[in-house]
């Protein structure tokens, strides 16, 4: 009996032995030369992982670098690092770096605690997304922010925080990379990443609700009542469906101003940034 275990184990050791030695020649024969380029390129990135660029993380990105032409580089764009990672990379690369203007997300839901008074108490899931499946909110508005922070739990950055007085998620302009996190995650589609302007300023219309303006002020005061007033401002914002939408080609520096003051609701928002937000030159 004892034989036979020996004669089994010394049977199944010579297969493994066997297939071992197999692999590991088709292994040799089949390898695929590291890109010495890719580990370059993995050094000049933050490491955040967040797939905001579009990719599985950053050595998927840096394969993606690695491997481009100079026109195909030119779509490549880390959010994170920005224009002074991408620098070192087209240095790496031996291309030249496409400039592109900083952006930041923004929240388009003005529906603060004031502003949208709470109307029914949820008791659910502390979570946007199954809130979203079960009601229509607390404040009935059936396309405004539902003030449980999933946005928040996915930033990587410490971006977003909700603001205990407001009620709504606040997004730090200075520590916002874009990585688009936000934007994935919520289930009614409140976030936009938007460029700034060279002096840190953004415009956009903080609303997404596409009910006529009487029924959707009965929700929220701050609500898009589709007036009007703002496409006679700059001929370049849309009304559709209720709803006035600022491209963002509408400068904010000469525009901005004009048009949150022409708003009767405080849909529109107007906001400076901050000196250290990184802005390309005019």
């Amino acid at each position: 009996m004892e034989d036979i275990v020996v004669l089994n184990i010394l049977v199944l050791g010579g297969i493994a032995l066997a297939a071992a030695v197999v692999l590991y020649f088709v292994s040799q024969k089949f390898a695929v030369a590291d890109n010495p380029k890719v580990a370059a390129v993995e050094e000049c990135l933050p490491q955040a992982n967040c797939g905001g660029c579009g990719k599985a993380g950053c050595h998927d990105f840096a394969n993606a670098c690695a491997q481009a032409d100079e026109a195909a580089f030119a779509g490549l764009y880390c959010p994170v690092g920005g224009s002074k990672v991408m620098q070192q990379i087209a240095s790496v690369l031996g291309f030249a770096a496409v400039e592109k203007a900083p952006t930041v997300s923004v929240l388009r839901c003005n529906g603060t605690c004031e502003n949208a008074p709470a109307k029914v108490c949820y008791d659910g899931v502390s979570s946007c997304r199954i809130a979203a499946r079960i009601s229509s909110g607390q404040t009935g508005c059936p396309d405004g922010c539902l003030r449980l922070g999933d946005c928040v739990k996915v930033c990587k950055f410490d971006a977003l925080h909700i603001d205990p007085v407001t009620g709504i998620p606040v997004v730090d302009r200075d520590k916002c990379t874009s990585c688009g996190a936000c934007v994935n995650i919520c289930p009614r589609h409140l976030f936009e990443i938007r460029p700034v302007a060279a002096d840190g300023s953004q415009v956009y219309v903080a609303c997404r609700n596409t009910q006529k303006g009487a029924v959707a002020r009965k929700n929220c005061s701050a609500a898009c009542i589709a007036c009007l007033k703002c496409t006679k401002i700059n001929p370049e914002v849309k009304v559709e469906n209720n709803l006035s939408y600022i491209p963002d080609t509408v400068d904010p520096r000469e525009f901005g101003e004009a048009l949150a003051s022409a708003c009767p609701t405080g849909a529109i928002i107007y906001q400076r940034g901050t000196a250290s937000k990184e802005t390309p030159d005019d």
